[in-house]
């Protein structure tokens, strides 16, 4: 049996995961990340302590805890470096939970884990080199060679969000201008749909749709009113195709996985989005008449980030 935790910005999800990445048993918490990182931590320590119990009174042994976070751990997986949703840098969460607990902690992006799961239950199953990218509020990505997670020699090698791709008219919030995030992220759809409405580039019904209130404006909308054929929504999706395009093909070309699954809120998009990205890096890759990584949506929802980080230790 193994113990894993998701802590997002608004809840934590803890699991217990049997050998073939089942939960059998979960629950969550709100994270109310406003009281600081001593409260969230005394908070982990208690779930992983009832998680414990309850494997125990099943007969049952944990074999090892992994943590899924938004945001970079050490190669060591002692500190949290950098998590910007919850205000921590450089906080000892892996430290302070192996001196509490006498079981192997591991800790991960958790995009990476979200690809773990995929990669155990979804839809790389079966593929040793895969990556697994998520279009949310930002952009996060996962890598795994030879049935390995790749992190690099900092932790940071995942953060496909950050592969530069062209100039773009705003920053992005790591400070760099031209990442993939800036482009290809919900954040950064809604921004230039909001861009072209103000400078009234092209007819739309969006703000029909969101009653002239911009603020109301997602990407779901954005996505839904292109698929009805509306002109500026259609501009915006084939621009942020076109640098999600860019990044992948990238991606091949250097690392050749054997498949990529995009997952995420913006994935909800379904074929419409699919199609879309598959066609866009067509016409990019290197030697087109080689085989190339097949592109598929996550089949995975809410339960990946358990799931991976559970079985986090068998990837690394």
């Amino acid at each position: 049996m193994y113990i894993g935790i998701d802590i997002g910005g608004t809840a934590i999800k803890i699991g217990l995961v049997d050998n073939e990445g089942n939960i059998v048993y979960k629950k969550q918490i709100d994270t109310k990340a406003q009281r600081g990182y001593s409260e969230i931590e005394k908070d982990i320590i208690s779930l992983i302590k009832s998680l414990l119990n309850i494997a125990e009174d099943n007969g049952s042994r944990v074999k090892s805890i992994g943590i899924g976070i938004p945001g970079i751990a050490d190669p060591e997986g002692n500190k949290v470096i950098y998590c910007t949703n919850l205000g921590w840098t450089n906080v000892p969460l892996g430290e302070n939970l192996k001196k509490e607990f006498d079981i192997p902690i591991y800790i991960e992006n958790d995009a990476t884990v979200a690809g773990i799961a995929e990669s155990i239950k979804g839809v790389t199953k079966g593929y040793k080199n895969s990556i697994f990218i998520t279009l949310g509020t930002g952009v996060g990505g996962g890598i795994i060679i030879d049935g390995k997670v790749y992190s690099g020699v900092h932790g940071i090698g995942s953060e496909i969000g950050h592969m530069i791709v062209g100039e773009n008219f705003y920053d992005c919030n790591c400070g760099n201008n031209g990442c993939l995030e800036t482009f290809s992220s919900a954040t950064a759809v809604i921004k230039y749909a909001k861009k072209l409405i103000e400078e009234e580039q092209c007819e739309t019904t969006l703000l029909e749709k969101v009653n002239n209130d911009l603020m109301k404006l997602n990407s779901k909308i954005i996505f839904d009113s292109a698929k009805e054929g509306d002109q500026l929504a259609n501009k915006v999706v084939d621009r942020m195709v076109r640098y999600l395009g860019i990044g992948i093909t990238n991606l091949i070309n250097v690392l050749d996985p054997d498949v990529i699954a995009i997952g995420g809120g913006v994935s909800k998009a379904g074929d419409f989005l699919l199609e879309k990205v598959r066609k866009e890096v067509s016409k990019y890759v290197l030697f087109k008449e080689v085989k190339h990584a097949e592109i598929f949506l996550a089949e995975l929802g809410n339960d990946a980030g358990i799931i991976g980080a559970a079985l986090l230790s068998e990837y690394k």
